[in-house]
């Protein structure tokens, strides 16, 4: 519900200084690749500026290397919105700040779950209040003690059955002895007589193994009725803790109402069962953005253009620079804003332009069996959602009795280079046996934002998709796959590092996270949208291909120079 009051909003700043000098955009930028306005920097420092001075709570982003607590830095959003004429700024952070959703100077969340005494907080008292009765069943002293038990009792019977089937073995063989030793020295009827108290000695023996292994089963049994007795209290508190707290989420996915410009409403569970993911990922509106716009919306603010920016210490596994601008997060944020931004003027998605429109695809190689191209920056390789202008396309055009799947290897639709393509099935399998095998050399050239000190060395990071945030890449340990990449810087000028690349696996975005990760060479690829600052194109350029020919054998080395 919107809120029309001629009192300005609590958390709307509006601007001090002259303004003239900034032209206003005719439509609000689009939220996922954008250049930061004037007006969202000048927003974006009095915020960083807030952030540095005061004293109203206390958070650790990690600015402070002499800190030993936890740091956590934090993305910040900042909206230019108008307001009776005047313009002015409202800001939010994602996530809770200082374990708050509601600090002053920023605007509140679309939801509080937070309230005091509210629902949410009675119910997670609830479900810590099982989790102690589960930890406390789970720690029980006798519970415990009955676990230990079953596993010795085991242990015991298991040998004692092993033992006796030896002895039973081993009666056996004397028996097989006895028989043979016998049989030609006693007369039909003595051997007859040993032959049958052989039998009841062999049938003897079952039976003690029988009742042995009776005994032991009973007696594991009766420890296995005490413990699944007691690991049935814990397995109903563990359902009822599944049944309560998927309620909950429920109920909170239900209460989180997005408005848009047109004043409707949708909850966070209707926005996502009509997106391709049926379940909202944890955290889905609470992210800068949806904060945003909500509040515009709610005290008539209209929204002119809109920045996020990241405060404090990366985290481990991302690409995160102190200060710098980022895009809102795909996997949270999409969906939620292609609600939230109906009724207002919006930047075409430039996702939906084909970015090949009116470049050439030049050829640097052509015979039978293979064609290499140099493929344009910002060029598919393959047919994407919306555009299917590509590689794919224009060399299926230019040779329409090509077979096969064409495509060997691919490159990020940002970055240019040389790019081979098999002409037929046999060729292709040929081709990508050699990318497989890691027999292809690839060198690419890139311009990194910094300088880098040490000359030459190699980075190995392994990388894994950020499920929340694709196509963007996490450095992680645990599931990550290995990533390796040689590096030899080439020349430095004015800040800015030319080096050579050389991938020995080759991972999604590889290149582009092993450079801007902070345990990399930490600067990010010159235009670099996702782990850097937008520019004209990413700089990055894949040099050379060293291979050999499916057909003739012979070692090919293909190269074409960089544009930059």
């Amino acid at each position: 519900m919107k809120i029309k009051t001629d009192t300005k909003p609590s958390c709307l700043r509006l601007f001090t200084q002259e303004l003239t000098a900034f032209s206003l955009p005719t439509k609000l930028n689009f939220p996922f690749l954008y250049k930061v306005h004037p007006l969202c920097k000048l927003a974006a420092n009095e915020v960083q500026t807030f952030l540095e001075e005061q004293k109203e709570f206390v958070h650790n982003f990690g600015l402070n290397i002499t800190d030993n607590e936890v740091s956590i830095g934090k993305m910040f959003g900042v909206l230019v919105v108008e307001f009776q004429g005047s313009l002015g700024y409202i800001a939010a952070y994602s996530g809770k700040l200082a374990n708050s959703n509601s600090v002053a100077f920023f605007v509140p969340p679309v939801f509080d779950m937070l309230k005091e005494k509210g629902y949410f907080l009675q119910k997670e008292e609830e479900l810590n209040s099982i989790n102690r009765q589960i930890e406390i069943l789970e720690n029980d002293t006798h519970f415990i003690n009955l676990q230990q038990r079953l596993e010795v009792c085991k242990s015991n019977n298991d040998a004692a059955i092993f033992d006796k089937k030896k002895e039973i073995k081993e009666d056996k063989s004397r028996r097989k002895q006895i028989r043979m030793q016998q049989k030609s020295i006693l007369s039909f009827e003595a051997y007859k007589s040993l032959e049958e108290e052989l039998i009841k000695k062999s049938l003897a023996d079952k039976r003690s193994l029988k009742y042995l292994i009776e005994q032991s089963q009973s007696e594991e049994n009766k420890l296995v009725q005490e413990i699944h007795s007691h690991q049935k209290l814990i397995d109903d508190l563990k359902n009822s803790r599944k049944e309560e707290s998927h309620a909950l989420q429920v109920w909170l996915f239900e209460n989180y109402i997005f408005l848009n410009a047109k004043n409707e409403t949708k909850s966070l569970l209707d926005i996502f069962s009509s997106s391709r993911n049926l379940q909202p990922p944890a955290g889905a509106g609470e992210c800068c953005a949806p904060k945003l716009f909500q509040y515009a919306y709610k005290n008539d603010l209209k929204p002119i253009v809109f920045a996020e920016f990241w405060w404090g210490q990366s985290p481990k596994s991302e690409v995160r620079k102190h200060g710098q601008f980022y895009p809102s997060c795909w996997g949270k944020c999409e969906p939620i804003l292609e609600h939230m931004l109906q009724g207002l003027e919006v930047d075409e998605n430039p996702f939906l332009i084909n970015p090949a429109e009116g470049k050439d695809l030049p050829i640097l190689y052509d015979d039978p069996y293979i064609v290499v191209v140099n493929k344009p920056a910002e060029f598919l390789s393959v047919p994407g959602i919306h555009v299917s202008d590509s590689v794919y396309e224009r060399i299926k055009t230019r040779y329409p009795q090509a077979t096969g799947p064409l495509i060997v290897h691919r490159l990020d639709m940002s970055t240019s280079g040389v790019m081979i393509l098999a002409k037929n099935k046999e060729v292709h399998k040929i081709l990508q046996k050699q990318f497989i095998k890691r027999r292809v050399e690839k060198t690419y050239l890139a311009l990194l934002e910094g300088e880098i000190i040490k000359k030459e060395g190699v980075i190995e990071l392994p990388l894994r998709v950020d499920l929340d945030d694709r196509p963007r890449q996490l450095v992680c340990e645990t599931y990550g796959k290995p990533a390796t990449t040689i590096y030899k810087v080439l020349s430095i000028t004015n800040g800015t590092t030319k080096v050579k690349l050389v991938p020995i696996t080759g991972r999604t975005h590889q290149l582009r996270v092993h450079t801007a990760h902070q345990n990399g060479l930490n600067a990010p690829i010159k235009g670099d949208d996702l782990y850097g600052n937008n520019s004209d194109r990413l700089y990055l350029h894949a040099f050379s291909l060293r291979f050999h020919h499916p057909i003739t054998h012979k070692s090919m080395l293909i190269e074409a120079e960089a544009d930059f």
